[in-house]
C-alpha cells in the first residue's frame, strides 16, 4: 500500500503546517465557509519507474494543493501561503508514514491563478518520490 503511506506522508505534512488553513481533502465532504480561504488536496502518480529487475520502484508523482482565497482581496494572502508551503516542502524535505520515505524532488511549482465562483485560485504543485524496496 504504498500509494497510501505516500499520501498520509505528505498530508500530514500539510496539517501540521502553522497557521493552518481548512483543507478539502481528496473525495471527501467540504463545504467551504463564505468569505474564508481554504485550500483543496489533490494528488496525481506517475508512472513507476524500476531501476532494476525485481520488486523494487521508485514512485513519483505531484501532491497538488489549490489555494481558494476570496475573490477581490488581492494574490497577496494566497502568495504568503504559498512561501509557507514551499519553506515546508522545499527540494530535498522528507517525510515518512509507516516506515516509508517520500521526498520532495524539486521545489514547488506555482501554476496560474484562476477564478472559479467567488474564489482566486492558485494551484501549487509539489514533485514527489519515493522509493518502494518490498
Amino acid at each position: 500500500m504504498s500509494v497510501l503511506k505516500i499520501r498520509a506522508a505528505l498530508e500530514t505534512a500539510l496539517a501540521a503546517m502553522s497557521p493552518a488553513l481548512a483543507t478539502a481533502w481528496e473525495n471527501t465532504t467540504y463545504t467551504p465557509v463564505s468569505g474564508t480561504p481554504y485550500q483543496r488536496v489533490s494528488m496525481t502518480f506517475t508512472e513507476p519507474v524500476n531501476t532494476e529487475y525485481g520488486r523494487s520502484f521508485q514512485q513519483g508523482g505531484l501532491f497538488v494543493v489549490t489555494l481558494c482565497y476570496p475573490q477581490g482581496a488581492g494574490p497577496a494572502d494566497a502568495a504568503a501561503r504559498i512561501e509557507l508551503l514551499r519553506s515546508t516542502f522545499y527540494r530535498g524535505a522528507a517525510f515518512t508514514s509507516d516506515g516509508l520515505t517520500t521526498a520532495v524532488a524539486r521545489t514547488p511549482i506555482i501554476l496560474a491563478a484562476i477564478l472559479e465562483g467567488d474564489r482566486y485560485l492558485v494551484p501549487v504543485q509539489v514533485p514527489f518520490l519515493a522509493t518502494i524496496t518490498s
